[in-house]
């Protein structure tokens, strides 16, 4: 367990780095909302979903639907950083004749299991795909990420609604609640109130955790898997820009295009990774 829980929190700086390096090098993009799933994506794929690179369309895989399409820088380098692609692809983000554009696509980027950016679509689309796995009798689990200013959405409700009532047990819901949106903040905007008894409400099996602990987030969705009657929703307690202390405490922090000011914190952002993985790699 100890060596899963390490091995997971490099692949978490790993995905953190390339997010940023790639983002730095197109010169803009979603900053925010990127780098507050990245310890979900390096628990997903460091330690919880079946996947194969080799053969990205295989069917006794496990799926997985970012669902607030606008996170794919992250999404991207989890891919990369498993092998779908090579790292050097990571910089051709949202460039004309890239395989990487600006939010997911199924048909273009290795690994991807659904085409996403308008909102509450996603959940939609995961829903489907879980409900498919039940009636043909398969073990597949299916995870998807969705915002907390995408819950804003009715048509995601509609989807909780019909997930709990399928009893799709083997759906798991991760909200990325890092409390702001587009706009501004959740609660100015539409106050969510709390996520988690209104998840409850629908019929959910649901946990609260924080968004930044590996051990945590790796714990719930464990957890979670042992339900037989009920989705899963697990709250994830997160800061938008998360893990990049100057991003972090910048207001207007979902899409960037960094002044100088800016471009220096990223650039030393990027720079303390890299020190950071080399200390924990030499020992």
């Amino acid at each position: 367990m100890s060596q899963t829980i390490t091995e997971m929190e490099l692949l978490r700086d790993k995905i953190r780095l390339k997010t940023l390096k790639e983002l730095h090098h197109l010169g803009f993009g979603h900053y925010g909302g990127s780098l507050s799933i990245v310890e979900t994506l390096a628990v997903l794929y460091g330690g919880v979903m079946k996947i194969d690179r080799a053969n990205p369309k295989w069917e006794e895989r496990d799926y997985f639907i970012l669902s607030k399409g606008h996170g794919g820088p992250a999404y991207y380098a989890a891919l990369a950083m498993k092998g779908f692609f090579a790292e050097e692809v990571l910089y051709t983000l949202n460039q004309n004749g890239t395989s990487l554009p600006s939010h997911p696509d199924r048909n273009l980027t290795p690994g991807v299991d659904m085409t996403t950016g308008s909102l509450g679509q996603g959940i939609s689309v995961a829903v489907g795909v879980a409900l498919s796995h039940k009636l043909s009798g398969k073990s597949n689990s299916t995870y998807c990420i969705v915002g907390d200013g995408e819950l804003n959405e009715g048509q995601c409700w509609e989807a909780f609604q019909f997930a709990a009532h399928h009893k799709l047990n083997h759906l798991s819901v991760l909200v990325d609640d890092n409390k702001k949106q587009l706009d501004g903040l959740t609660k100015d905007i539409i106050d969510p109130i709390d996520f988690a008894e209104k998840f409850n409400a629908f019929g959910f099996y649901t946990l609260k955790v924080d968004g930044s602990s590996i051990p945590e987030i790796y714990d719930a969705i464990k957890l979670g898997k042992s339900q037989i009657e009920k989705p899963v929703a697990i709250i994830l307690d997160t800061i938008k820009g998360q893990g990049v202390p100057y991003l972090e405490t910048k207001a207007d922090n979902h899409h960037i295009r960094p002044n100088a000011k800016d471009e220096a914190a990223i650039l030393e952002a990027i720079a303390e990774l890299e020190r950071s993985m080399e200390r924990r790699i030499t020992g």
